[in-house]
């Protein structure tokens, strides 16, 4: 038997009927055929299926899809917008903060839910919020370069937002 679910999935929205018993990051791998969410390990120990969640990192191989049914979710390919990468994106390829790219996704998204949190994190903040997430390529030093890279780049943007904000103002 069915469940009819409706989901915004990077800005679009999704009505599907689904077996209750389907996964998110299937729901968005096969049904939607978003498969940049990797499913990597099937138990949330390895973070490659992070995707966000109403704005909060989600590990979707242990949420049912039909969990996530009224809720706004996003994925790595919904995080750059109008053909502009997200500053989290560019870092990752300006610090070589990838190799094999797998876990790549799930660490990009796990790193935007944590500065949205946490403008301006220290390495150690940074190798916390990350620790639900595992590479198994690197060293996680490029990781962590990235993520500082892209909070710089956000609060810089934050700032130039805030002065234009200001001058508009009567």
């Amino acid at each position: 038997m069915g469940h009819t679910v409706t989901v915004t999935v990077n800005g679009t929205s999704y009505s599907r009927e689904i077996e209750p018993t389907l996964l998110l990051v299937e729901f968005l791998r096969e049904t939607l055929a978003l498969t940049g969410t990797h499913v990597g390990c099937d138990t949330s120990q390895c973070g490659a299926c992070t995707v966000l969640v109403d704005g909060r990192a989600t590990k979707a191989c242990t949420m049912l899809a039909v969990q996530a049914d009224g809720a706004t979710v996003v994925t790595v390919e919904g995080l750059a917008k109008n053909g502009d990468l997200h500053p989290i994106q560019r870092a990752f390829a300006k610090e070589h903060g990838l190799q094999c790219g797998f876990c790549t996704p799930g660490l990009m998204i796990t790193a935007v839910d944590f500065l949205e949190r946490n403008a301006s994190p220290s390495d150690a903040e940074i190798r916390h919020a990350i620790e639900g997430n595992l590479c198994r390529c690197t060293g996680y030093h490029n990781i962590v370069n990235a993520i500082r890279t892209a909070s710089a780049e956000m609060r810089q943007a934050a700032s130039g937002e805030a002065k234009i904000a200001a001058e508009v103002q009567p």
